[in-house]
């Protein structure tokens, strides 16, 4: 997995809703492999733009099938918010807004994958054909909705925080993002204390 030319991988992150706004929960897993490192953003900052090395080495005899040209983002999206089919649409729609904070531009080769699911509604198979759900009324999504974002552009992060520098087939090492420089970089900006 690559991800932003950085080592990719598996990445998750959740976020919990207050009382008032229904006190559920969203989760996201992220599998990174996706993006270039030039829209590389972290914290509103261009990372990809000030870490500019420890690009992916691939041995000449291996560039038949170029690294990075193409790729993809897998995006599961988990609620325990009793939402129905078009609004768990809704959340997968904003995950990918989520990828995009992270410099995600879905490129044309790219095959994205986004889905949502509710663990809210457990429908009992042994009464009549029809059955009542309840569900989050229209104008009280939007927190579920913002937390979708949040929590999608959060998992792309630790995707690439937690991985290792890597080396696999035919030689091809793919580098971690160095923590130490990222953190100069963010301090720079003023996104990082101390």
């Amino acid at each position: 997995m690559v991800c932003h030319e950085f080592k990719g991988g598996i990445g998750t992150a959740s976020r919990r809703l207050p009382a008032e706004a229904g006190g559920y929960t969203i989760g996201v897993l992220v599998q990174a492999n996706h993006g270039t490192r030039r829209t590389l953003t972290i914290a509103g900052v261009p990372v990809g733009k000030e870490i500019t090395d420890l690009l992916p080495e691939i041995p000449s005899a291996a560039r038949q099938s170029p690294l990075g040209k193409t790729s993809s983002i897998i995006v599961v999206v988990g609620t325990d918010a009793p939402l129905l089919p078009h609004q768990l649409d809704r959340l997968a729609r904003r995950a990918a807004l989520g990828i995009g904070l992270v410099g995600g531009r879905g490129e044309d080769p790219s095959g994205d994958i986004i889905m949502a699911f509710s663990a809210a509604h457990v429908l009992d198979i042994s009464i009549p054909p029809t059955q009542q759900v309840e569900t989050v009324t229209l104008f009280h999504t939007d927190p579920l909705l913002e937390a979708t974002v949040q929590a999608t552009e959060e998992s792309i992060v630790n995707a690439l925080v937690a991985a290792r520098t890597m080396t696999g087939i035919n030689g091809n090492t793919v580098h971690a993002l160095p923590h130490r420089r990222l953190r100069e970089v963010l301090r720079k900006y003023n996104r990082l204390a101390g």
